[in-house]
């Protein structure tokens, strides 16, 4: 049994326009096989994650199996992990033991073509054969990294950036499940981790999430202007389109504090990595933070009520995919309701800061690298405590 990290108290990507940019209704292809809906998106899978996930009240989960069935049923889900998932001597099909995720951000930015589509957020969720804790650690986008070839699309396979594997997986008809299934892979072979699920999150879902919680609680550590954002008449504008608009014009600035957040700030803060002493490892933490964040709120704004829960997932973010192997969704949940909101401990790679090779491409360190070793082993409690230093800072 893995040593338990001393707990430790509470921080994804474009937030709402203007003039909100409706997702795209993806089309079937060969490689998905599936629907795909305009649904929730990582705005549910925080709602899974962050709130069914924390359904918890005095150690208990409120309700029964029969009672997430009808929260989730009509969560999409489609194989996103393709070879990437857990063989039998790994533990296969049984959720009895460790269970580790592949969450994945991708920015839908470039018109909404499924073609040009990256994962700029890449976090591997780990939780314990224990089932009371939760490690969040984020994989830096722009880590040099193999990409095998993949059948399904033609791709040949090459060194790429983490980011750039999941649009090779989705050009020729892979769509997102098969730039997903590609990501995968690449992470396993980069990390050694085989998954029990995986996620793809459109961070414009998060926004439905946030505003269904009224807001959530955020901690700015370093004063960063907007990159993305402009003030248009005090209202919240992409740039591209307030550049098109009259009227007082002003930057968003985030200064330094702990405050609540709508949905709009939350993302926006999340989003940037210009600007940042740290660049993207700043923003890794800071999303992070959010997602700890949106977990807490869920728990302390009564989301033990299953019929909260409900109309909370029926308001929650567009656009969400789920993997979630050979268990139900609800199965899979119900097996993780011992963790919640204050058990999510977040984790850093490198440092927090750049790593790279003689090439000066970004690499992970060799802590990093026995550190995504011993979730292997499912031993990274006793990691954390030999290794104090990978714990992110957290206000």
């Amino acid at each position: 049994m893995p040593v338990q990290t001393p707990r430790r108290p509470a921080s994804l990507e474009r937030p709402a326009a203007s003039s909100p940019v409706k997702p795209p209704v993806r089309t079937n292809t060969k490689a998905t096989k599936t629907k795909r809906r305009k649904d929730p998106l990582w705005a549910r899978m925080t709602v899974i994650f962050g709130a069914v996930l924390m359904m918890v009240s005095g150690g208990a989960i409120v309700g029964s199996k029969a009672l997430l069935n009808q929260a989730t049923g009509d969560i999409e889900t489609t194989n996103l992990l393709g070879t990437a998932s857990k063989t039998d001597a790994e533990g296969g099909k049984s959720l009895d033991g460790p269970i580790d995720l592949l969450l994945l951000g991708v920015d839908a930015r470039a018109r909404w073509d499924v073609n040009d589509t990256r994962a700029d957020t890449i976090i591997i969720l780990h939780i314990p054969a224990t089932h009371d804790q939760a490690y969040l650690i984020s994989i830096p986008r722009d880590t040099q990294v193999q990409v095998p070839a993949f059948k399904k699309n033609g791709y040949a396979g090459g060194s790429a950036k983490a980011t750039e594997a999941f649009f090779h997986g989705a050009q020729n008809g892979g769509g997102w499940a098969g730039g997903a299934q590609l990501m995968a892979q690449t992470i396993k072979n980069l990390t050694g981790i085989s998954f029990d699920g995986a996620a793809i999150i459109d961070f414009n879902g998060f926004k439905g999430v946030i505003d269904a919680l009224g807001s959530v609680r955020m901690c700015v550590d370093q004063e960063v202007r907007s990159h993305h954002m402009t003030l248009v008449n005090g209202k919240p504008t992409w740039n591209a389109d307030a550049k098109k608009m009259s009227g007082k014009k002003e930057p968003v600035v985030h200064k330094v504090g702990c405050r609540d957040m709508k949905g709009w700030e939350a993302l926006d803060y999340s989003r940037q990595r210009y600007g940042l002493k740290n660049g993207d490892y700043d923003r890794q933490r800071h999303q992070q933070q959010l997602i700890k964040a949106m977990a807490k709120k869920a728990v302390d704004t009564g989301m033990t009520n299953p019929l909260k829960l409900n109309g909370l997932m029926k308001a929650a973010g567009k656009a969400f995919v789920l993997d979630t192997g050979s268990a139900s969704t609800a199965d899979f949940l119900f097996t993780m309701r011992g963790v919640a909101a204050n058990d999510l401990v977040l984790l850093r790679t490198n440092n927090g800061t750049f790593s790279g090779n003689t090439e000066g491409r970004e690499v992970l360190n060799p802590l990093s690298q026995d550190m995504f070793k011993a979730v292997k082993n499912d031993k990274l409690g006793q990691f954390i405590l030999e290794n104090p230093t990978v714990l992110a800072k957290e206000k």
